[in-house]
C-alpha cells in the first residue's frame, strides 16, 4: 500500500469538499465525507482512520463485516494507531442489499444508503425486531428507471417512504440516496442532484419528518452534489486510487 499517495489524495478531496462547502455558502460541518473502500485493503481503511477519517461505505455486506473483524485486530496489535478499531468508526453500507442479506446488514452499519423496496425493509424490520435494535435507513432513487440500478421509481417513492414511517418502527428514515444517471459528469448531473432535493423537500411535508440526509455526489460529481444539498458525500477512487483487486463480495 503506497500510504504516502493514499494520505496525499485524501487531503485533496477534503480540500475539494472544503471549496465545494464554500461556494455554496455552506458549513463544512454540514457535509460527511464517506470514503468508499469496497475492494481496498483494511490497511488502507486503517491508513485513513489514523489521519482523521471516521466515516467508510462499503457495497457487500460479509466484506464490510470482515473488515470490521479486521480493524478490531489491528487495534489490539496497536497496528491500526492509537484508538482504532471500531470505536469512534461509521460503517455504511451503499451497496444494493438482497432481502436474503438483511439479517446480516440489521444493526450492523450506522446507515444503510440503498432500502429500495417494501421486500427488503419488511425483511430488515423482521431482523431488527427480532434482536430489539434500530437501524438508521436512506431510501434509494433510480431518477431515470435504469435497469441496472437499484432503486425505486420516483413516482413510487412517496408510498414505500409512508410505508417505511407506518409499518416498520425499527427502520429510522433519514433521507434519500440516488446514482445520477450521469457517471463522473460534473456539473452535467446537478440537475439531479436537485430533483433529489425536490423529492425530499416534497417528503418532509407529507411525514411531517425532518429527514435530514442527501446522500448523492461521487468523485466526479460530488461539487455539484454539495451545490444542492448534500449531506453525504461518497468518495472512492480520488481517495484510494484505482482498484487493483476486480472480484466479487456479494
Amino acid at each position: 500500500m503506497d500510504r504516502e499517495g493514499l494520505i496525499f489524495r485524501y487531503e485533496r478531496v477534503l480540500e475539494r469538499l472544503e471549496a465545494a462547502c464554500a461556494a455554496a455558502g455552506r458549513s463544512r460541518a454540514e457535509v460527511t465525507l464517506l470514503a468508499v473502500s469496497k475492494l481496498h485493503s483494511v490497511e488502507a481503511v486503517a491508513a485513513l482512520y489514523a489521519a482523521g477519517q471516521k466515516d467508510f461505505g462499503e457495497n457487500y455486506v460479509q466484506e464490510a463485516l470482515r473488515k470490521r473483524r479486521e480493524m478490531t485486530a489491528l487495534q489490539g496489535t496497536g497496528a491500526a494507531g492509537e484508538g482504532s478499531g471500531d470505536g469512534g468508526m461509521r460503517w455504511h453500507f451503499i451497496g444494493h442489499l438482497q432481502s436474503r442479506k438483511a439479517a446480516l446488514a440489521a444493526g450492523n452499519f450506522a446507515l444503510i444508503h440503498s432500502l429500495d423496496s417494501r421486500r427488503l425493509a419488511d425483511a430488515l424490520e423482521r431482523s431488527l425486531a427480532s434482536a430489539g435494535l434500530r437501524q438508521s435507513v436512506l431510501i434509494q432513487v433510480n431518477l431515470a428507471k435504469e435497469a441496472q440500478k437499484s432503486g425505486i421509481a420516483a413516482e413510487d417513492l412517496p408510498a414505500l417512504a409512508e410505508y417505511v414511517s407506518q409499518v416498520c418502527p425499527h427502520l429510522d428514515l433519514r433521507g434519500l440516496m440516488c446514482l445520477p444517471p450521469v457517471f463522473d459528469a460534473g456539473q452535467a448531473a446537478r440537475p439531479h442532484f436537485a430533483r433529489l432535493h425536490a423529492l425530499r423537500e416534497n417528503l418532509r411535508v407529507r411525514l411531517l419528518s425532518p429527514l435530514p440526509e442527501l446522500s448523492m455526489g461521487m468523485s466526479g460529481d460530488f461539487e455539484a452534489a454539495v451545490g444542492e444539498g448534500a449531506t453525504l458525500v461518497r468518495i472512492g477512487t480520488d481517495i484510494f486510487g484505482p482498484r487493483a483487486v476486480a472480484q466479487s463480495m456479494h
